[in-house]
């Protein structure tokens, strides 16, 4: 007959016990992976779109956690991403194809993945109604933000000024404001005009409307038949009349994708998994911004660069892609 376990060594027996029932108990707790998902400033619609993209992967994917973290928007979200220092990443369509190729900003190619466009985004050229600025022309001689260094916008904005022929170090004096200093900047009479880009109807511009009159540039015809000709990733939009206070005209803008990113190593089931749920879920981030509504598969699959395998494996599913 066995004697029984008695003193210390019983205490340990009982901690031993212990210990691997809990694991037993809950096993998820032992296998939980923590992403990162790279958004944005506030003032766009990244940064509310990223947070709630993050809180519903959380509750719907079992064993995920996902953080949404603020940032600089695409040029460093494709940095972060492509260096496996961030999971996901909300990037524009232009500076992922760029990132992509190698091309400038970047200094050699990054190992990007699309899992799928979120929505295209025209870019607003926002201006004070009293600076007399009615064409890109106008910025000359003038305070201007191209916004913050290393956002897609800033890419955008040095790229239609190029092609007006306009040098934003020395043709204008040049601020590189965030999305909401760039508000308070108008707000303040400190810039007469400044670079965005987003879906709309913008939460930042909306409340500049209620502060100050503003105007909103449109691009000439020609100027931007020229832009869609030397850049082919970038798309014709509008921003329709009525869309801001006191701009009761279409305004005519070059657009762009965006797109959610991946680093090419991402295990194809979790890429996979998460454009399921997205697309699937999509109507728990409506209220969060208009722009969600775009949201479906047919949108989704467009982008300027390769999908990831997992997200193929769900457009092929969801009927959008052969």
């Amino acid at each position: 007959m066995a004697k029984p376990v008695c003193g210390p060594l019983r205490a340990l027996v009982l901690l031993a016990g212990l210990v691997a029932g809990l694991f037993v108990a809950f096993p998820a707790a032992a296998q939980l992976q923590y992403l990162s998902l790279a958004s944005g400033s506030p003032g766009g619609v990244y940064f509310p779109l990223g947070g709630a993209m993050a809180d519903l992967l959380t509750d719907v994917l079992p064993g995920v956690q996902v953080t949404s973290e603020s940032t600089a928007a695409s040029v460093e979200n494709s940095r972060l991403v492509g260096l496996g220092m961030a999971d996901m990443g909300m990037v524009l369509g232009s500076v992922a194809y760029k990132a992509y190729s190698g091309e400038a900003p970047f200094d050699q190619p990054l190992p990007l993945r699309a899992l799928f466009q979120m929505y295209p985004a025209p870019q607003h050229i926002v201006a004070l109604k009293d600076s007399g600025i009615r064409s890109v022309h106008d910025l000359r001689g003038r305070r201007v933000s191209t916004e913050a260094p290393g956002s897609g916008a800033e890419t955008i904005a040095l790229t239609i000024l190029e092609v007006y022929g306009i040098d934003p170090d020395s043709d204008f004096r040049r601020a590189r404001l965030s999305q909401t200093e760039s508000a308070d900047a108008l707000k303040d009479r400190v810039i007469d005009a400044a670079f965005y880009n987003f879906a709309y109807p913008a939460s930042v511009v909306v409340e500049l409307a209620t502060v100050r009159d503003i105007d909103l540039i449109s691009l000439e015809p020609d100027m931007l038949e020229r832009l869609l000709a030397d850049h082919p990733y970038f798309v014709r939009t509008v921003i329709p009349a009525g869309t801001y206070r006191g701009v009761d005209r279409d305004v005519l803008a070059v657009g762009d994708s965006n797109l959610i990113v991946v680093h090419a190593d991402m295990p194809e089931d979790l890429a996979y998994a998460i454009t399921k749920t997205i697309f699937e879920h999509a109507e728990a981030l409506h209220p969060v911004h208009p722009v969600a509504r775009l949201l479906v598969p047919e949108n989704g699959v467009t982008s300027p660069i390769p999908l990831h395998p997992g997200a193929e494996r769900y457009f092929r599913e969801a009927g959008v892609l052969e």
